[in-house]
């Protein structure tokens, strides 16, 4: 009997240091993995950095920054990059609008109007649309909407900033939707119960009470659309028609940013200034998108600390 107690307190002992040793094991695992992100991306801003210090060194930022011609092949070679940055903006802004419209559209039929029938068919159908490879959306574009729109809007060519505008705004549409549709569904149903309790109408209620009581989520949704749009390569370096020129209209060729890498990348010989002026697009792109990110957090922040969410 007694080396039976003894056993089993024994064991009783050894349990929880094991049990703690786990725990243990587990907070120093799961801590490794959340600072392993930060460790890429401090390592990302270094590459981008350092690779693009040869070109800095030798070439006034302001120069760079608000040069109008790109030529990184010509003698001597020009690297302005406003024709990049200018192309980037004005495709973003094009796919706003095409997106955010849809977007927010889809989210209030979604969460509102649509019968329990149609919402189980349209949400998996927007989460497939998300889905699909940017480079099946660039080949749609290249081969139906470009000879569409030229054909229709009698354009010298189909493949220019508003070609590239719609096809992204199609493909920011899902992100724009899904996520303005949550931030409609965190809305308490208090808020409409009362609203209707007052005397207001459905349209009244949706408009005056549920989407300003989500607005800083759809706002949210709308910068990660964008985010989605200025950072997407595939589709405008097939659509957008690959003219390193200051855009004046939409229906003119551009080559943004992201294209524009993924154009010369392979033909720039490394370790020349073509190649450290390419990390430098990377560079700019990446501070835009990390604004962006910045303040799609800040507006989800306020967004939860408004709801009672937590911090």
């Amino acid at each position: 009997m007694q080396d039976t107690v003894k056993t089993f307190l024994t064991a009783r002992g050894k349990g929880p240091v094991a049990r703690r040793l786990r725990e243990t094991l587990y907070k120093w695992l799961f801590t490794l993995l959340a600072f392993a992100s930060l460790a890429f991306l401090v390592g990302i801003i270094l590459t981008l950095v350092i690779q693009s210090l040869p070109l800095l060194s030798r070439y006034d930022l302001s120069g760079l920054l608000f040069g109008k011609a790109w030529y990184p092949t010509a003698e001597p070679p020009e690297f302005g990059m406003l024709p990049l940055i200018l192309a980037s903006l004005l495709v973003t802004l094009g796919a706003m609008l095409v997106c955010v419209p849809m977007g927010i559209g889809t989210a209030l039929f979604l969460h509102e109007l649509a019968s329990p029938r149609q919402r189980a068919f349209l949400k998996p159908a927007i989460e497939i649309l998300a889905g699909i490879p940017s480079i099946v959306y660039g080949f749609f574009g290249m081969v139906v909407m470009a000879p569409f729109l030229q054909d229709t809007l009698h354009l010298p060519t189909g493949l220019c900033a508003f070609t590239a505008s719609v096809i992204l705004g199609i493909m920011a549409t899902p992100t724009v939707a899904s996520l303005a549709e949550d931030a409609l569904s965190f809305v308490p149903r208090s808020f409409r119960e009362a609203s209707l309790a007052l005397g207001a109408n459905r349209w009244q209620t949706l408009t005056k009470v549920i989407v300003p009581a989500a607005g800083s989520g759809i706002s949210t949704a709308i910068i990660l659309g964008m985010s989605r749009a200025v950072g997407e390569t595939m589709t405008v370096l097939m659509v957008a028609g690959g003219a390193a020129v200051i855009p004046r209209s939409l229906f003119e060729p551009v080559r943004p940013m992201t294209s524009t890498i993924a154009a010369e990348m392979g033909e720039a010989v490394m370790g020349s200034l073509h190649f450290h002026a390419l990390f430098a697009i990377g560079l700019t792109l990446f501070l835009m998108t990390l604004a962006i990110n910045i303040l799609a957090e800040w507006a989800s922040r306020r967004y939860r600390l408004k709801l009672g969410l937590g911090r």
